[in-house]
């Protein structure tokens, strides 16, 4: 995904850096933002006035001089001693990433590529080094959101959700999480940076706080301490990290906790290979593209689907939705497993092996 970002940013960029360079822990890494969340006590006499000082800054606007920094720093440095509390790591099988405790009973936002499936079997490691049990609910993999659930019983601190849609290009933010796994030497990793993008109608929210394997699933916070993305995927430039918008979560609460399992991550979709017939009731294909799955299962113009794996089809609609439902598995020796379709051809019914793939 690459964009134009506004010139105005650049000038923050530079800001963010010096700013990152304000902090001095020896286990800054991976970038100038980057570095070990070791917090001192703020001054909580002075704590409101900051705050007020500061909320146009972490708005959009540039830091003037060292004052400004030693004031942002400070308040980052109180913020994160709440943040890194309901921050955790997350081990699914042998795979690990991050996520974010959003509810005193355990329920924790995370990227539905970190979870894998729904019902699998989660490890918890919490900001102070004790391990809990859970277990993976819902995933949106379309928009790679994924819900989970702390099973071992206690309340837990947690973050608030926020709101992801009024986000404006260059807010102050910070993204944490445990790159490479955790860490009990380092400790959790936070990113100081700014909104580069606030797609709406992609759904996704690009900043620059650069993201490494093992931040997938980590929060996304607004500089008041909100919940406003999960850490997702990154893009060719190290300053274009992709984040999974809070309101996907919000949206789709009912669904997640449910367990239910929809959509395709990014070059996972399934492609079929065909165009129906507008004015047709039924699944009459208008078109085959060559090479396509349709066209290696002997699919032709004209045909007029009406059975798949042994589910009827009456119209293409039911043929898209059928198609959309596969998920890539693989069966022995990395084969393709394959479904059985059934088309009218010519008034005979004729059977026909159809192996899906993705679009990508």
């Amino acid at each position: 995904m690459r964009r134009g970002w506004p010139r105005s940013l650049y000038l923050g960029l530079a800001a963010a850096a010096a700013f990152s360079l304000a902090f001095s822990p020896p286990l800054m890494e991976h970038c100038g933002r980057a570095f070990a969340a070791e917090v001192a006590p703020a001054d909580s006499a002075a704590t409101d006035v900051v705050a007020a000082a500061l909320k146009t800054l972490f708005a959009g606007g540039n830091p003037a001089g060292v004052a400004d920094l030693k004031a942002m720093q400070t308040h980052v440095q109180k913020l994160t001693e709440q943040l890194k509390k309901c921050t955790v790591g997350v081990t699914v099988g042998m795979a690990q990433g991050s996520g974010v405790i959003v509810s005193k009973d355990g329920y924790v936002l995370t990227a539905a590529h970190v979870a894998g499936a729904p019902n699998s079997r989660v490890e918890f490691m919490l900001s102070d080094g004790k391990v809990v049990r859970g277990k993976s609910l819902g995933l949106f993999r379309t928009r790679d959101a994924g819900l989970m659930k702390i099973t071992d019983p206690g309340d837990y601190p947690f973050a608030e959700m926020g709101s992801s849609t009024e986000l404006k290009n260059g807010q102050w933010c910070l993204a944490l999480g445990h790159p490479g796994g955790y860490q009990e030497e380092r400790g959790m990793v936070l990113r100081v940076g700014r909104v580069l993008l606030n797609d709406l109608t992609e759904n996704v929210i690009v900043t620059d706080c650069t993201l490494v394997g093992g931040d997938s699933g980590g929060p996304l916070f607004d500089m008041d301490g909100h919940v406003i993305g999960i850490n997702s995927r990154i893009a060719e430039s190290l300053t274009s990290n992709m984040h999974v918008p809070v309101s996907t979560f919000k949206e789709t609460w009912d669904r997640l906790k449910n367990g239910e399992d929809w959509g395709h991550l990014p070059g996972q979709e399934p492609w079929l290979g065909v165009r129906g017939d507008d004015k047709a009731k039924d699944a009459l294909i208008a078109e085959v593209v060559p090479g396509s799955p349709a066209d290696d299962a002997g699919i032709k113009k004209g045909d007029v689907i009406i059975s798949y794996d042994g589910e009827y089809i009456p119209d293409f609609a039911a043929l898209k939705a059928k198609v959309s439902s596969w998920r890539p598995t693989f069966g022995p020796r990395g084969s393709r497993p394959s479904s059985t379709v059934q088309v009218l051809r010519g008034g005979e019914v004729v059977e026909l092996r159809l192996r899906l793939r993705p679009r990508g």
